[in-house]
């Protein structure tokens, strides 16, 4: 049974265990620091990726705008009078 070591073991006294505690929040501490960098890192490059795919959408849909007005200023049909 499980509860049977665990009972054999004694306990650390409290001026020894307030190290090891102290020590186990700091290491805690520095794992989430680093975690939440990394994350902080890797979404400011989503934000630069997605501006950058902004910019070249906002590019081609004035592309697209111009070549829709190029259309419409050219005629379907030839006109007399007209190349």
């Amino acid at each position: 049974m499980a509860p049977a070591p665990l009972a054999t073991l004694p306990a650390l006294p409290l001026h020894t265990a307030g190290k090891y505690v102290a020590g186990a929040y700091i290491v805690l501490f520095a794992l989430v620091l680093v975690y939440v960098s990394i994350m902080a890192i890797r979404m400011s490059r989503i934000e630069r990726e997605l501006g950058e795919l902004l910019d070249v959408q906002a590019a081609r849909e004035r592309a697209d705008e111009h070549t829709l007005d190029q259309r419409e200023a050219t005629p379907a049909y030839p006109v007399k009078g007209r190349p």
